[in-house]
């Protein structure tokens, strides 16, 4: 089967980016050697700096750490919320206890 060069563009960003199988880069480099200009476009790309700055995709394991992350942080905003209400409960019902205890000597004299 005769591969195109329509083929070999689509698969150029893959390969450029290094995220193409072993079995795509093999056939990519093929039709490489035997395309100069093609070849010559590939070099170019692959010095470029705009392919360092597309972000590679996240694998299975990156987006499991990044999940496990999201809950943790998640977790310790719910415990610091539920601390701060606590914490403005409690000096609310102290503030009214006091005040109740401050009115009782006046209430009973």
């Amino acid at each position: 089967m005769e591969i195109s060069r329509n083929v070999i563009l689509d698969l150029l960003p893959l390969y450029i980016a290094d995220e193409a199988s072993p079995e795509t880069r093999q056939l990519v480099e093929q039709y490489l050697e035997d395309d100069p200009e093609l070849a010559n476009i590939a070099k170019k790309l692959s010095n470029s700096e705009l392919i360092s700055e597309v972000p590679k995709p996240i694998n299975k394991e990156r987006e499991m750490e990044v999940y496990e992350e999201a809950k943790l942080q998640q977790r310790r905003y719910i415990i610091t919320l539920v601390a701060v209400i606590s914490v403005i409960i409690l000096f609310l019902m102290a503030a009214a206890l006091g005040g109740l205890f401050l009115l009782l000597p006046r209430i009973w004299s």
